[in-house]
């Protein structure tokens, strides 16, 4: 991920939340953007589209390298979407296991603040196909 993206996104976001821009280390910048995004989402503000954009492709990355594959395709509309999981691979026409979620609910997730379980219960989560459920690799 491009750093002066992130950091253009994550003061933005910062700027929309009424905090100072960040000036830690660019190592730290994803998790700083994440947490901006998801304070936002606490705070009862939509995050800015950007920094919501950017959040949800880092963890969706992240998820991506921890569990490498092309068995699952997980969507967060409209940010992004990765295909993830060893298994049988997927090549044409709509992918058999697919998972779709929204963007707070994909942070959460992939930050342990929500379970698998909860997400489906209360129907956050969209999940279709035998592997489709991602509760083995979640939280990241």
């Amino acid at each position: 991920m491009d750093p002066e993206k992130l950091r253009s996104a994550l003061d933005a976001q910062l700027v929309a939340l009424d905090e100072p821009p960040y000036d830690g280390p660019a190592s730290a910048l994803p998790g700083a953007l994440v947490a901006a995004v998801l304070a936002a989402y606490d705070r009862g503000l939509r995050p800015e589209r950007e920094a919501a954009r950017q959040a949800v492709r880092h963890l969706l990355d992240r998820l991506a390298t921890a569990a490498p594959g092309r068995t699952v395709e997980v969507r967060v509309p409209p940010y992004a979407a990765v295909q993830a999981v060893a298994g049988p691979r997927h090549t044409r026409g709509t992918p058999p296991n697919v998972v779709e979620t929204d963007g707070r609910t994909w942070i959460e997730l992939a930050l342990g603040r929500l379970t698998w379980d909860e997400a489906m219960a209360k129907g956050a989560i969209s999940a279709s196909g035998a592997r489709a459920d991602l509760s083995a690799h979640l939280p990241l």
